[in-house]
């Protein structure tokens, strides 16, 4: 599914911050476009930076795509957009592409994220999985139908499987994480680029096993259950805290944005850049990622080069 995702109902219902930093005074007078696409796990932080920065800077607009971090790449690197939101970080392939175009991308570290496995609520008898589990079931060639095969006990009952599709960043990141190669897996599953589509299919399905970020298992709470990972030391669940002190492994993991320097010499990409960062720690959180600390935020800034105005 490529498609440009609108407003997600959760955040169409994001408060106004007082605390965030940006105000009307800085942005006065600043119009434009700034296109954005890329990962559907970084869309809702994206999402809400691009509302709060539009209410203090009425003459811009920022527009949020989501066809996955791959396809946001392939427009990045053609330069279709100025930023390009990824859940993974950009392979060699995609820099190169990048470089043939004359585009240095600057990468841009601006949440944490715990990708979630997650079954029907109906589901009363998994509540932890292994790596090794996990890797069984979604491997290529896997012939693992039904949820008594991957462990004694268990109801012989049919595994009806939810992902990603291929261009997703949080589908290479599993696939690398879990079955231990990149874009390794099985592929008989139901897959889509827009996460809510996945949501919508495992709270309907009781024998339903399925995978993606964080904020939208935080979003959909009363209709699925997230199982704890083993990942060797034992049984933990996804959570902020287990997320951010990187104890929920090997799922958790760092989300991006990618900037060209070029568009960067725009001063309402600049203005949006920077509002994106120095409210990371405010916004973040309301979007259902972790927040890195202050001092990470301050780093990601100081990535930003000046421009050729000396600006």
């Amino acid at each position: 599914m490529r498609r440009t995702t609108t407003f997600l109902t959760g955040l169409l219902a994001l408060p106004l911050l007082a605390g965030c930093r940006g105000g009307g005074d800085a942005g006065e007078g600043l119009s434009g476009m700034i296109q954005t696409d890329g990962s559907s796990t970084v869309f809702p932080v994206t999402q809400a930076m691009a509302e709060e920065f539009q209410i203090a800077n009425s003459g811009v607009r920022v527009t949020v795509g989501v066809s996955g971090t791959g396809g946001g790449f392939e427009k990045f690197c053609n330069g279709e957009t100025a930023i390009s939101n990824a859940s993974r970080p950009i392979r060699d392939s995609e820099r190169e592409r990048c470089a043939a175009n004359g585009i240095e991308p600057i990468e841009l570290t601006v949440a944490w994220d715990g990708l979630t496995v997650v079954v029907n609520p109906e589901n009363d008898w998994a509540t932890c999985m292994t790596v090794d589990e996990l890797r069984r079931v979604w491997q290529p060639g896997s012939t693992i139908r039904r949820w008594s095969e991957i462990r004694d006990g268990w109801p012989d009952q049919p595994i009806e499987l939810y992902g990603p599709d291929t261009d997703s960043g949080t589908f290479d990141y599993f696939t690398e994480s879990i079955v231990g190669e990149a874009d390794a897996s099985r592929a008989d599953y139901t897959a889509s680029a827009d996460d809510n589509v996945l949501v919508l299919g495992v709270s309907g399905d009781g024998g339903a096993l399925g995978y993606f970020g964080y904020a939208y298992y935080e979003q959909n709470e009363d209709k699925l259950k997230a199982l704890e990972i083993d990942g060797g030391n034992g049984c933990v669940a996804p959570t902020r805290v287990t997320v951010e002190d990187q104890s929920y492994t090997p799922l958790s993991r760092p989300l991006f944005i990618y900037v060209r320097p070029d568009a960067l010499e725009r001063p309402e990409v600049r203005a949006f850049l920077e509002f994106y960062i120095e409210n990371g720690e405010a916004l973040v959180p309301e979007t259902g990622y972790v927040p890195l600390n202050a001092a990470d935020y301050d780093a990601q800034l100081a990535k930003l080069p000046a421009t050729s105005g000396g600006s």
